[in-house]
């Protein structure tokens, strides 16, 4: 794996970023969604489909299943009816954690399902149990051996509608159980549900294709089961975490950027965060702009929580702008119990920062120095690149295999607001 030829980026500290970029299909939202298509008994064209490469592992992994997969640009139409096995094996799950979306569908769809215990971000421990547990009360046996868990119904017939209650916020397991839900037999009412909006977007689109749900948005889910889904067109939400990371890197190199085509209510504890900095924020219906109002940019203090709070996706950049703002910051990881590993790398780049236990203590500098460093998951790999916007001289940056998991196209994104930027 270690030659000379693996891809790095190149990044050069050169002074504010200007202009304006449009934001993606969110990575979070579109890839249930694609899993969801698997419900359905038509074809089912999805758009503003992000190029990541965590699409293109579940689309193979729809294709491996049997579905037909057409690609067109940002347009991409999956035809499930020629499915013709349920079980997603071990060499495409490993790529990614979220394979384990396929899970309800097909228990949903098919009576059984046969997943692979998931891999993917090493940003600690995210059991499945709460998927488990949910199907489970759907009235499908369990079964865990050699690596898979095994789903079935009784006699392949339908799951039964029940009350359940998520013992905790889980994101990914909400979408699996909405989607057992909504071709099982009879009520299903979920509560403590995530809110997220990549998670009302999943909603949103099978409603499109019949299902019957209500409580969208809010903790309580009542979703009433139908024989069968359509097919039909659904368009995926801008990427929130793309958006604030473009609105971090403005603010850090003391910009003018503005993020077109974005949902600006999705983007509330980060514009709160940006303007605790002091820097400027202008908000419309459709895009968000930062501009400088301050000399110099101001700590925060952040906690991760579920939505509408602060998100642990957008930690290690806000982690990166505290390195270089004036005085002291804190970040408490509430979430992911392993998911300060930048900081190591942001501290190769001369960063002071101090972590005890859950929490991340951060005094400001006056400038980080360009180092070699290695991206660990995929927000890191921003918050390193956003260092690296700001720091003297060159930074170096290996592992990029993690960036486009998930931003499409940062480097160009980036090009386009002057940043000096190119992958060798």
């Amino acid at each position: 794996m270690h030659s000379n030829n693996v891809p790095k980026l190149i990044i050069e500290g050169n002074g504010p970023l200007k202009g304006s970029v449009v934001a993606s299909g969110a990575k979070n939202a579109v890839l249930p969604i694609l899993a969801a298509t698997i419900l359905a008994s038509e074809p089912v064209t999805l758009h503003n489909v992000p190029k990541l490469q965590d699409v293109i592992v579940l689309t193979d992994l729809l294709k491996d299943l049997g579905a037909k997969v057409k690609i067109n640009g940002n347009t991409v139409v999956i035809d499930p009816t020629s499915i013709n096995k349920i079980r997603a094996s071990h060499d495409l799950v490993k790529l990614m954690r979220a394979s384990i979306l396929v899970l309800g569908p097909l228990v949903s769809k098919f009576g059984e399902a046969e997943v692979s215990l998931p891999g993917g971000c090493a940003i600690g421990s995210r059991p499945v149990d709460q998927h488990l547990k949910g199907l489970e009360a759907l009235n499908a046996n369990i079964e865990l051996k050699n690596g898979y868990v095994y789903a079935s119904t009784t006699d392949k017939a339908r799951l039964k509608g029940n009350h359940f209650t998520f013992d905790m916020i889980t994101v990914t397991g909400a979408e699996n159980i909405i989607m057992a839900a909504v071709l099982a037999d009879g009520q299903t009412i979920l509560e403590n549900t995530a809110q997220e909006p990549e998670v009302v977007d999943l909603c949103d689109m099978l409603v499109t294709l019949g299902a019957k749900i209500q409580g969208i948005g809010t903790a309580r889910l009542v979703i009433d089961g139908v024989d069968k889904l359509n097919g039909g067109e659904h368009t995926i939400m801008p990427d929130r975490i793309e958006v604030g990371t473009y609105l971090v890197a403005g603010a850090m190199t003391y910009g003018d950027v503005t993020v077109n085509q974005c949902i600006p209510a999705h983007q509330e504890a980060t514009i709160e965060a940006l303007l605790e900095t002091g820097c400027g924020v202008e908000v419309s219906e459709d895009f968000i702009r930062v501009y400088p109002k301050v000399q110099k940019l101001k700590a925060i203090d952040i906690k991760t929580q579920p939505y509408p709070k602060f998100a642990t996706d957008m930690q290690a950049q806000f982690m990166a702008l505290a390195t270089v703002a004036e005085g002291k910051s804190t970040i408490i990881e509430t979430i992911f119990e392993n998911r300060f590993m930048h900081a190591n790398e942001l501290s190769r780049m001369g960063a002071n920062i101090r972590i005890e236990d859950h929490m991340a203590i951060i005094t400001g500098i006056d400038k980080l120095s360009g180092a070699e460093v290695s991206a660990t998951d995929l927000r890191a790999s921003a918050a390193l690149i956003l260092a690296g916007l700001v720091a003297e001289g060159t930074t170096t940056m290996d592992q990029i295999y993690h960036l486009d998991r998930g931003y499409d196209g940062i480097e160009k994104k980036l090009t386009s607001l002057g940043a000096k930027i190119k992958r060798i």
